[in-house]
C-alpha cells in the first residue's frame, strides 16, 4: 500500500510526498516501464540473489496484470550456491519466465577461458556475458548493483551506456536530469541499467519485508560448513577449498550477498528472522560487498576495472 505525508505548510498547500519506501519503489517502476518503451530487446540479469530477486519483483509490479515483457540472463560461474540455483530455476518456472544461461563452465571446455589458479570465477563472467548480450542483440540490460555497495559503483547512472566491446566510459556517461534518462545509442552499443542505483542494502531489506518477499534461506542464519580465509569464512568445494592448513568448521553463518562460492564470505550471524537481519544491517559499519568479496579485493580498483572490460 502506497503511503504519502503531507509536506510542512511552509513548503506550499496541498503537496504530498510519498514514503522513503515508494518513492524508490515509483522510480525503480518508472525506469522499468522507460526501458519498455526506448529499447527494442531489454532483459535483466537473474541470479537468484537479493537484489536480482527485488529487482523481478519490482518488474511484475510495473507491468501487472500482463507478463513482464523481458527475458532473464544468468551468467553461471558453475561454482554457484545450490540453493540459490533452486530458487532461480523454481522462480522461473513460477512465473512462467524464459531464462538464458551462459556458463562460464562451457567457455572454460571450449578453451575461450582458462581457469584462475585461485579457483575464482567471478572475474571469469565477462566473456559469457558479453557473448550473450552480442548473440541475442540485447540492447538494454538491468543489473541490480547499487551505489552503496562500493565507489566504483557510486559512480554509475541509472542508464549506463556501454560501447561496442561493453566497455563503461565514465566520459561517454549523460547527465540525468529529473528522471529523465537518455538510451540513445549507436549499432553494436547497449545499455546497462540499474533500477536499484538508490536504494541501500537496509532498504532493500525493509522493502523485502513489507513486500514479503521470499529469499533463499541461504541469507538467515543457518549452521553450515565454513573454514577461515583471507579474514572470511568460505564455504568448502570443488573449486579449491580448502586448501591444506585450512579447517572446516560447523559455525552459525549467513550470506549478505551471494556470488561465486570461491569469493562469497559468510558473516558470523544469529539472524534467523528478517526483523533480526534488518536490525543487524543497521547497526553494520561495513557494506556487504566489502565485508565479504573477496573478488573485489584483487585490488584497490578491481570493480572499475572489470566495468572498464564490460562487466558491472
Amino acid at each position: 500500500m502506497t503511503t504519502v505525508t503531507a509536506i510542512d505548510a511552509d513548503e506550499g498547500a496541498g503537496l504530498y510526498a510519498l514514503a522513503h519506501l515508494d518513492a524508490l519503489e515509483s522510480e525503480a517502476v518508472h525506469i522499468f516501464r522507460e526501458v519498455a518503451g526506448e529499447f527494442e530487446r531489454p532483459v535483466i540479469l537473474f541470479s537468484g540473489g537479493k537484489d536480482s530477486i527485488v529487482m523481478l519483483h519490482l518488474a511484475l509490479k510495473a507491468f501487472a496484470p500482463a507478463a513482464v515483457p523481458f527475458s532473464l540472463l544468468h551468467v553461471d560461474t558453475g561454482h554457484n550456491f545450490p540453493e540459490v540455483i533452486a530458487y532461480r530455476d523454481d522462480t522461473v518456472a513460477r512465473h512462467g519466465l524464459r531464462l538464458h544461461v551462459a556458463s562460464v563452465q562451457e567457455f572454460i571446455d571450449n578453451g575461450r577461458l582458462r581457469e584462475r589458479p585461485d579457483g575464482t570465477r567471478n572475474p571469469l563472467q565477462t566473456v559469457p556475458l558479453l557473448d550473450a548480450i552480442e548473440r541475442n542483440r540485447f540492447d538494454a540490460v538491468f543489473g541490480g548493483g547499487r551505489r552503496d555497495e562500493e565507489k566504483a559503483r557510486a559512480k554509475e547512472r541509472v542508464f549506463s551506456l556501454r560501447d561496442e566491446f561493453g566497455g563503461w566510459d565514465p566520459r561517454r556517461q549523460r547527465p540525468e536530469l529529473w528522471q529523465l534518462y537518455n538510451g540513445r545509442h549507436s549499432p553494436g552499443e547497449h545499455v546497462r541499467v540499474f533500477p536499484l542505483s538508490n536504494w541501500t542494502e537496509l532498504d532493500v531489506w525493509q522493502y523485502i519485508a513489507r513486500e514479503k518477499i521470499d529469499l533463499p534461506r541461504i541469507y538467515y542464519a543457518h549452521e553450515r560448513e565454513v573454514f577461515r580465509r583471507g579474514g572470511m569464512w568460505l564455504a568448502p568445494g570443488e573449486w579449491g577449498g580448502p586448501k591444506d592448513g585450512e579447517t572446516v568448521e560447523r559455525r552459525m553463518v549467513r550470506y549478505r550477498t551471494v556470488g561465486d562460492m570461491s569469493c562469497t564470505g559468510a558473516v558470523e550471524s544469529d539472524a534467523v528472522t528478517i526483523e533480526q537481519v534488518i536490525d543487524e544491517i543497521a547497526a553494520s559499519r561495513l557494506t556487504e560487498r566489502g565485508a565479504t568479496r573477496a573478488d573485489d579485493k584483487l585490488s584497490e580498483a578491481a570493480m572499475e576495472d572489470r566495468k572498464r572490460e564490460g562487466y558491472f
